[in-house]
């Protein structure tokens, strides 16, 4: 349905602006909008959803993503340990983004400098935020002397 709204409104502003006939463009407008609606609506029914057993399942075969699901579910609950060790399983596996969230769980756990080994390693792997870090005048390199 969304793909023919939308191929309507390409016609129909074709016609508006090659006819110079406002209300073909203003209802085309219209229908613009309700196929890019119908599309998002769509896209977000069709997310899949995924039970903990499956990441488990997941976990137990190694996949990084499932481990550091995991372990931010074992940090929500504040099981630490638990998050730290899947979080490690994770890195192992040269996940990037857990060695970021290793980083937020040593920081909280421990302070920003005990944290520094773990986002100069997501920052050394391109991980954006954890680049910012160490721009001089940020957290890990306030006065300019510690870059990557």
């Amino acid at each position: 349905m969304a793909g023919f709204l939308l191929f309507v409104a390409a016609v129909l502003s074709i016609i508006g602006v090659t006819t110079d006939r406002g209300t073909f463009t203003e209802v085309s407008w219209i229908l613009w909008g309700l196929g890019i609606l119908l599309l998002v609506s769509g896209a977000l029914r069709r997310r899949r959803r995924v039970s903990v057993d499956e990441l488990r399942v997941g976990a137990a075969a190694g996949d990084p993503g499932a481990l550091r699901a995991l372990a931010m579910m074992s940090k929500i609950q504040g099981d630490f340990d638990e998050a730290e060790r899947l979080l490690r399983m994770a890195v192992d596996n040269g996940d990037v983004e857990s060695m970021w969230e290793m980083g937020r769980l040593v920081e909280h756990r421990d302070g920003l400098e005990e944290s520094e080994p773990w986002f100069r390693m997501a920052a050394e792997r391109g991980h954006f935020v954890a680049k910012r870090f160490f721009r001089p005048g940020n957290p890990l390199n306030r006065d300019g002397n510690n870059p990557l």
